[in-house]
């Protein structure tokens, strides 16, 4: 149960720190300035050691399901504050089914351990 806790911790983790370099991208101008090119270098290490030390706990499949698809909903609405990004019907009702397939997933699926 310990572990088990701890290794969704760790995605946690993995997901912020992805989210973070993903978003640090556009601001990185095609890697041609120097911090927030950085970030997306340093983030991406640690997204991926961190989702490294996750799969221990939880089955690669739905550890990269979650990851990637929490990524994407929290990735779009950083997207709509910081850079203005217009979401419509179509995005939303796209960003509330990936939500909905990463709950069902996790919480139904004979896969994960409840």
């Amino acid at each position: 149960m310990v572990q088990e806790m701890k290794s969704w911790i760790l995605l946690s983790v993995a997901i912020l720190t992805e989210v973070v370099a993903t978003s640090a991208l556009k601001a990185s101008d095609g890697f041609t300035k120097v911090t927030p090119s950085i970030v997306v270098i340093v983030g991406y290490v640690l997204s991926f050691y961190f989702l490294s030390l996750a799969l221990k706990g939880i089955p690669v499949g739905v550890a990269y399901a979650t990851w990637a698809g929490l990524g994407i909903v929290l990735i779009t609405l950083i997207a709509w504050v910081m850079y203005g990004q217009k979401l419509d019907l179509g995005a939303l009702v796209g960003m509330g089914f990936i939500l909905i397939g990463v709950v069902i997933m996790n919480l139904f699926s004979n896969v994960t351990p409840h």
